[in-house]
């Protein structure tokens, strides 16, 4: 039984991938929405409406929930002119349908609608009709909905994907919506988060040695970059490097102690990969260049960084 239930929600989404212009119309109206995306699912439906919404909204398309049974009393003053309506009904002929879609049109709302009734109130009044192919519920009793859910679902985060295109919405953007958990983290950048300008510990070659050891504790993150005049990173000293040279400190240039060529990240690389260097090479800190040819230093990533994100 199993089995046969994903096959037959399987074969009704490749019966639901034939977009048409409705489709295409669909989003172009939520694009051009200045205000949000109202999400309004009768009965079951209500659930993959709020799930939709959760999508919306995190990759860039601000929308909410309209409860359909509080339209009924008073809900549908949440509905502004500006706003855009997303009716999600497989029969289309509830009660609520009738009453949040008046009073969208009293507000020059537009409607879509996903629907699997044709001939339907929603189907007749709707400016947009996603309609939904003719596909038996997994249900044994075919009553509880199962596989019109399924494509309603699909048909809205078909809708938001495009938007994620039409709209360029960048990793950056999605972080910065949900910076929490593996998802935010794997979308996060160095550059979200380095240390960048006056706070970077950097010195000019030829710098004595007193003047490393007056950046290193006064920056605080136990390096200093040596730089060319270009601004190109020549080499790193660490608090190590002067601990290990302690004796004949006064005697030596922070050029002559220096890693050269040291371990750096580029612009844009992910956090996860400057903790995995960080780990591997065991050190605390990573400049940041703006690429590998010039070796200019853009930024500075300390390992405290990452674990005050959670990303370790």
């Amino acid at each position: 039984m199993g089995r046969r239930a994903i096959a037959t929600e399987a074969e009704a989404l490749w019966a639901l991938s034939g977009l048409d212009g409705e489709f295409v119309a669909a989003v172009r109206s939520v694009r051009d929405t200045k205000g949000r995306l109202l999400v309004c699912g009768v009965g079951r439906s209500a659930s993959i409406g709020a799930k939709l919404v959760a999508t919306f909204v995190a990759t860039g398309t601000p929308a909410c929930s309209l409860n359909a049974a509080d339209t009924l009393h008073g809900g549908v003053g949440l509905m502004m002119a500006g706003d855009a309506l997303l009716l999600l009904s497989k029969s289309g002929e509830a009660r609520e349908c009738g009453v949040i879609i008046r009073w969208a049109k009293t507000l020059s709302i537009p409607v879509i609608a996903i629907t699997a009734n044709r001939e339907s109130l929603v189907a007749r009044e709707a400016d947009v009709r996603l309609f939904l192919p003719v596909q038996p519920e997994v249900c044994p009793f075919g009553s509880t909905p199962t596989t019109s859910t399924t494509m309603m679902l699909v048909l809205g985060d078909a809708i938001a994907m495009t938007l994620v295109r039409i709209k360029d919405v960048t990793a950056v953007d999605l972080h910065r919506r949900v910076p929490g958990g593996g998802y935010g983290f794997d979308l996060l950048s160095v550059d979200d988060f380095m240390h960048r300008a006056d706070a970077l510990p950097l010195i000019p070659c030829g710098a004595s040695m007193e003047t490393a050891l007056d950046v290193i504790g006064a920056k605080g993150f136990g390096v200093v970059g040596i730089v060319a005049d270009d601004g190109g990173l020549l080499g790193v000293v660490t608090d190590g490097d002067i601990r290990q040279h302690a004796r004949q400190l006064s005697n030596l240039t922070p050029e002559e102690i220096m890693t050269r060529r040291p371990r750096t990240l580029v612009c844009g690389a992910n956090a996860r990969e400057a903790l995995a260097t960080m780990s591997q090479s065991r050190i605390t800190s990573l400049f940041v260049l703006g690429d590998e040819i010039s070796r200019r230093v853009r930024g500075l990533v300390h390992v405290q960084d990452l674990l005050y994100l959670g990303i370790g």
